[in-house]
């Protein structure tokens, strides 16, 4: 997610399997199969590979543009499931077509596009990135200062656990997300212990946990997030990010950055004149939009697909310009 840094994955969703959705019989918009898409001049899809990363909000991404790809295009839309790092590894290697929710890497754009020129920047998905620390709106409440990074330690016995020890707990997510947290800690001189909770779905389950128990919760969280419908968790403020604070990871003692959320396609699939290379330079959407199916996937449990299909149902028009 982060530049630089290490990278961030979110957990992969219960139920969300990689699956392949044959293209033959699929109908176009005009009504035909894969025989009327050639011939209308959006050309022949054949396979598209749409890395996962496990958080929700990029499931939801991938399956509105594999379903548009699908439906418009005739693709074999495949969705391998892969941390970040391995999804550029892939779109290196031609196991992979596309990432479509990229969040910074410096040291991988260096790596793969500057250098290797193995994979290309695919232009900006509309929505806006946010990491961070946050309490629970009860905590908030009761102890309004604790919003400031300098009255942390004046709580810090307040959240130890059994993990901590004798320090405050930070929770963590999957221990494949962009993080600073232990450089924080140490730099800010917190007397805190980072404690990995392992997935985004662990992480939403303690914050309900602790405002429905009043239990004191210090958490790494992040945006576009669909969780913040259902409760307005409160951000905990760091010292301010300035261009260049994050330089070093060792030293970082600032703020996560804000994340202009990007897409990514291999040189390979750039050069393959798919249809579905314009489609993933053409989708732009807002955290909004994303949120909304999200919300679909993971509250209201519906499958990743029917969730997409129900979306651009719903929005024709901003597919259409997608497509345009």
């Amino acid at each position: 997610m982060a530049g630089g840094l290490r990278t961030r994955g979110r957990r992969r969703l219960v139920g969300l399997v990689a699956f392949a959705v044959a293209s033959l019989g699929l109908a176009s918009c005009g009504g035909g199969g894969i025989e009327d898409t050639e011939t209308s001049g959006k050309g022949d899809c054949g396979d598209f590979r749409i890395a996962v990363n496990p958080w929700t909000g990029y499931v939801a991404n991938a399956h509105v543009i594999g379903y548009v790809a699908k439906t418009e295009f005739g693709c074999n839309v495949t969705y391998p499931d892969v941390k970040e790092e391995v999804a550029w590894q892939g779109m290196a290697s031609g196991s992979i077509d596309t990432v479509v929710e990229n969040w910074g890497h410096d040291d991988l754009i260096k790596k793969y596009i500057t250098d290797q020129k193995t994979v290309v920047d695919a232009g900006p998905t509309g929505g806006k990135g946010i990491i961070g620390w946050y309490v629970p709106p009860w905590m908030a409440e009761k102890y309004p200062d604790i919003t400031d990074w300098k009255n942390l330690n004046k709580y810090a016995e307040m959240f130890q656990t059994s993990e901590s020890g004798d320090k405050g707990q930070l929770l963590d997510g999957d221990p494949s997300y962009v993080t600073n947290d232990e450089a924080l800690v140490k730099n800010l001189k917190l007397d805190y212990e980072v404690v990995v909770g392992g997935s985004e779905a662990g992480l939403i389950q303690s914050f309900r946990s602790a405002e429905k128990n009043k239990k004191p919760l210090l958490a790494y969280f992040y945006e576009p997030q669909w969780f913040f419908s259902e409760m307005k968790l409160v951000h905990v403020n760091l010292p301010k990010y300035e261009e260049g604070c994050d330089a070093d990871p060792a030293k970082v003692a600032c703020d996560y950055p804000p994340y202009e959320l990007n897409k990514l396609i291999a040189k390979k699939f750039e050069d393959s004149g798919s249809p579905a290379v314009d489609l993933v330079k053409n989708f732009e959407w807002t955290n909004d939009d994303q949120n909304v199916v999200s919300t679909y996937i993971a509250k209201d449990e519906m499958d990743p697909e029917d969730a997409a299909k129900k979306w651009v149902e719903d929005n024709p028009d901003k597919v259409e310009a997608w497509l345009e």
